[in-house]
């Protein structure tokens, strides 16, 4: 799967979860992240974000940091 392509879908996950009352919206989208995204595509969006995020809305950014995080201790 292309990066742009999976930019701009950790961008869609990202609006639903600001349109979704207030919350930890952040760890919503990492939660999602790792919950439906085949091990590949996490992969290509960790390493999309370790050289800079570029294209990724400030809420999917901070999402997929947050995923770093969720397998970094798995």
């Amino acid at each position: 799967m292309s990066p742009e392509k999976l930019v701009r879908m950790a961008n869609q996950i990202a609006t639903f979860f600001e349109s979704q009352p207030r919350g930890d919206q952040a760890e919503k989208v990492a939660q999602h992240l790792s919950d439906f995204w085949d091990p590949r595509m996490r992969e290509e969006i960790l390493r999309i974000a370790a050289d800079g995020g570029s294209g990724l809305s400030p809420l999917a950014r901070d999402g997929v940091t947050r995923l770093a995080r969720m397998h970094a201790g798995a």
